[in-house]
């Protein structure tokens, strides 16, 4: 499943056009290496995702076309979430 597809369908980035975006701008990495949106998401990836001040890492659980909101949460795990102080 591409990059952006699954930060929205999983809800952890709300638009899949701003999931593109930020990919696009070297803020995501998967299994340590830079992603793009296009880059290929397998179950059992970590992902580390910077928005802003904020450091996101999950690990990816399952990888579904479409979910419900309350499924969404099930396709990922939080790892850890820093704050960066500027």
């Amino acid at each position: 499943m591409r990059l952006d597809k699954f930060l929205k369908i999983s809800r952890i980035i709300k638009r899949r056009s701003v999931a593109k975006e930020v990919a696009d701008k070297g803020r995501i990495q998967i299994n340590g290496k830079l992603a793009k949106s296009s880059s290929d998401v397998k179950v059992g990836d970590t992902m580390r995702i910077q928005f802003g001040n904020k450091v996101l890492e999950v690990k990816v659980n399952e990888l579904h076309e479409s979910t419900k909101k309350e499924d969404a949460a099930k396709m990922y795990e939080i790892v850890s979430e820093e704050r960066i102080s500027e």
